[in-house]
């Protein structure tokens, strides 16, 4: 399934003009973007996808093109489509990625050891 290449490199370009290492992984039909072995940020067709944690889920739910992550048909709190009205302004799509990256640093990576 095509995800939103544009997107994608605009995070790819954000992520290394802060020296953050990353990798990417095809997930859900899309991209994902793994930041010390967890989820950070991706893109899903036209929308960011955006873990930006559940202590400011409803404060950013409230902001300009954001919407339920509902990709289990469940909203999944903590998680947060974005349009392209409100990634496509470089200065909205810095906020959303630093709050992705300020979570990383607390959240839990799934993967086993």
């Amino acid at each position: 399934m095509a995800f939103n290449e544009y997107l994608a490199d605009k995070l790819r370009q954000a992520l290394k003009e802060r020296k953050i290492r990353f990798e990417e992984k095809n997930m859900m039909g899309g991209l994902c973007i793994m930041v010390d072995d967890k989820m950070c940020v991706g893109v899903i067709k036209e929308d960011l996808m955006a873990r930006i944690g559940p202590h400011v889920y409803d404060e950013f739910l409230t902001r300009p093109a954001a919407r339920e992550m509902d990709f289990t048909k469940r909203p999944m709190k903590g998680y947060v489509y974005l349009n392209s009205e409100g990634w496509d302004d470089d200065k909205e799509l810095n906020i959303w990625i630093d709050q992705c990256l300020e979570f990383n640093k607390e959240a839990r990576s799934s993967k086993k050891k």
